[in-house]
């Protein structure tokens, strides 16, 4: 998956359904790719086979990796049925 803000933006529990669905197809390894400041080039672009946007802001890598990892967790909980916000 190419993070790009061209790409989709779907929902927390969209996300957590597609993870469901990748790990029923036995597809249980995934590479989410962050772009830099110039953005992601072309030809992984091409090679992804999902683009997926969070926002249509730009925000720096560091944060960028830390918001990711946050939205991973919440994928995973919602996925196993379990409360986010305790």
């Amino acid at each position: 998956m190419a993070l790009d803000e061209k790409g989709e933006m779907r929902t927390s529990e969209e996300m957590a359904g597609l993870l469901n669905e990748l790990a029923l197809a036995g597809r249980s390894d995934i590479t989410l790719v962050i772009g830099g400041s110039l953005g992601l080039s072309q030809k992984v672009v091409q090679r992804a086979d999902m683009l997926l946007s969070f926002s249509k802001l730009t925000f720096p890598h560091q944060l960028f990796r830390l918001l990711l990892l946050e939205q991973l967790y919440r994928w995973f909980k919602i996925s196993r049925g379990e409360p986010y916000h305790l």
